[in-house]
Parts: structure tokens; sequence; C-alpha cells
């Protein structure tokens, strides 16, 4: 995928880590320039900033806009175009999750997590679509999740924002289905980042299990294949959502999840 974005700019959301840094690695390694987002201590956010111009010759800013504050993410996209001159590729991938049964849920939790991981893409995409319009060219790609298809118990407010998601894809496919602009949400199962490692040692505690015990039936008892998905690979996908083989994916649900939504 060499030079498939050249000259083209990728505004990633929630890209300082994990997944969203890698789908800023994927695109930049493509020749496109990068606009990051999210939070995280400046120097760590400095550093991978410059690494990407550095390990692949783009021009890399970041933007500190909060996903809560639909102002800040319009100015996100304006800092995209005015930068570069324009925004090719929007990636709506910050999320935040928070466990908890129904009645006990905190309200104020529910509209942090519908805030962030639901109407902070509605804001992207309606700042970022007139621009795409006018150069007849645009890729929109919202990370979903496994569970915008299926459920898991305490999880309503992350599980309603994700099959949100699924349902706002397919409406903005539909709308720029003739404009060369597709809209896609991918679907990832578990996957492999500092975030779900970090857990392990807590839940090897509180269950009296050894890690390998936790992997297999903790963290991958959904997924049949009993391996990870990699952020690379959740990237790899996207890129290749891009290129002109993927011009007429579109309003699509991709799932990556070893195999956990077939059951």
């Amino acid at each position: 995928m060499m030079g498939t974005l050249t000259g083209k700019t990728a505004v990633v959301t929630g890209s300082t880590s994990g997944i969203g840094l890698a789908y800023a690695r994927a695109f930049a390694s493509a020749g496109a320039n990068i606009v990051l987002n999210g939070m995280g201590a400046p120097a760590d956010i400095e550093k991978e900033r410059a690494s990407i111009e550095v390990d692949f010759k783009v021009k890399a800013v970041h933007s500190p806009a909060d996903m809560t504050k639909p102002g800040e993410i319009a100015e996100m996209i304006a800092l995209g175009e005015k930068t570069f001159g324009s925004v090719d590729v929007l990636v709506n991938n910050a999320g935040i999750q928070f466990v908890s049964p129904i009645e006990e849920f905190p309200p104020e939790k529910w509209d942090a997590i519908i805030a962030i991981n639901l109407s902070s893409a509605f804001h992207g995409i309606r700042a970022v679509v007139p621009g795409m319009k006018k150069r007849g060219w645009g890729r929109i790609i919202n990370t979903a999740s496994a569970h915008s298809l299926v459920a898991s118990p305490f999880k309503a407010a992350y599980v309603s924002a994700k099959h949100g998601i699924a349902g706002l894809t397919k409406t903005v496919a539909l709308e720029l289905a003739t404009f060369k602009i597709t809209c896609n949400c991918i679907s990832p199962g578990y996957v492999w980042t500092p975030l779900v490692e970090k857990q392990i040692p807590d839940t090897m505690k509180a269950r009296n299990l050894t890690k390998e015990q936790v992997i297999r039936d903790v963290l991958l008892a959904a997924q049949p294949t009993k391996e990870f998905v990699t952020s690379e690979q959740v990237a790899a996908l996207a890129l290749f959502l891009c290129g002109d083989d993927a011009a007429q994916i579109t309003g699509a649900n991709l799932s990556i999840d070893g195999g956990w939504t077939a059951e």
C-alpha cells in the first residue's frame, strides 16, 4: 500500500496509543499526513508524533480536542484542513468503557460513553463531509466492536453506543454513495493492547488463575480462535478500505474478531 495515500491527510481520534496509534502509523506508511488526537503525557504524545514523521517521512500534528465537545471536534477537522489543505480520511476511534449492572449504572457514565463513543463520530463526520464532497473523494472509518453486533452483560452504554455506530455508518454510507466517499465500520474482538495487558495481573489475583488461564478462560472465552486480534491487523483492514479496491465497500460492518460473532 506504499504511496496509496500520498498527498492525503488522515484524522484519527483516540490515536495516542493502542488501535488508534496503529491506524495512524498505517496511514502514514502509505504516505498520508496525520492529525493525531487523544490524551496522555505531553512528552509521550510528542514522542509518537515525532516518530511518525521520522519513520514515514510525512507530517504529523496533534489536536488536543475533547471528544465530548462538538466545537473542539469541528476545530480538529479545521486544523487538518488548514495545516494540510484537506482531510481525506477520518477515523472515529476514541472510546471509553464502564461496566456495571443497569440499575446501578451511573447516569453520568452513560452520558460520557454515548458522547465519546457515538456522538463524537457524528460531530466528526458532520464537519468533514463538506470538504470531502467538494474534492469528490473520502474515506470514513468508524471503530465499532463485536459489541456492535452482540451484547455482553453490564455494558449497557458501550453496547448501545457501538450498535449506534453501526447504524450511523449505514446511514452516512447511503447519503454519500454517489460522491466517491465510503463509510464503513470495523468491529474488532479482543485486541492485545496495553490496556488489556495491564488488567491481567489483577484478574490473576482476583480469580486465583495463572496468566495462561486468564487469557484463555476470561479474555478469549468469546473468541473461537483463542488468539487476540492485533492492532496492526485492524489497521491493515482500515488501510485496505482506503484503497481503490475497496471503492465499492460502503455501509459495511467488518468483523475482525476471531469468530466471536459467528457463534
